[in-house]
């Protein structure tokens, strides 16, 4: 029996990326509360919240491939938050001049008919050249992403921002690791094309 596929996201970020796979599913919010537990490391918080995304739509949907995931950013061993104003984008930024970010995105397939379930964490480095003032300005007024980890968007203007990049798969760094995603779907059976 195929299995309806449901995102549990309410981020349209990670909608566009699953609409690559041209595959139909539906997007449905999980609402939960993604606070750090207390000393929780990043790689425990992004598996911890994709999976708590995924089973907080099972019972809603029984009969699902319910997909969970979650990202952070990591700089200096501390989590980076989405900055929320240009004040913090550009605190974010300015820091990260010369510097590394490791992006850890945490991703879960949950049958809810059986229970069974794969999760990974898939990273993605990203090297940032050196960034004056009004390169960052300049930027930030542009594209305001202030609802990025990390102040920038690598699939818009912020790739002005970066050198290069480390990693299997370019769309765990938007949100969604679609070719980690494309590997567990087909464990369920399920045909892509």
């Amino acid at each position: 029996m195929k299995l309806p596929l449901v995102l549990a996201s309410s981020s349209p970020y990670r909608k566009q990326l699953l609409e690559r796979l041209q595959y139909p599913f539906s997007a449905i919010s999980p609402h939960i509360d993604e606070t750090p537990l207390a000393d929780e490391k990043p790689q425990d918080l992004v598996l911890r919240l994709s999976i708590e995304k995924a089973q907080a739509l099972a019972i809603s949907h029984p009969q699902h491939l319910i997909i969970g995931s979650d990202q952070v950013a990591v700089f200096d061993g501390k989590i980076i938050t989405k900055p929320g104003s240009y004040e913090k984008a550009v605190e974010q930024l300015s820091a990260f001049s010369k510097r590394t970010v490791v992006f850890l995105t945490g991703l879960c397939l949950l049958n809810s008919r059986t229970g069974g379930k794969n999760t990974l964490i898939e990273p993605y480095t990203v090297h940032f050249r050196a960034l004056t003032s009004a390169l960052i300005s300049h930027y930030l007024q542009k594209e305001q992403p202030y609802d990025c980890a990390g102040s920038f968007k690598s699939e818009g203007l912020g790739i002005i921002l970066l050198e290069r990049f480390e990693g299997r798969d370019p769309t765990a760094l938007v949100g969604l690791p679609l070719i980690a995603l494309t590997s567990l779907l087909m464990q369920f059976d399920v045909e892509i094309v």
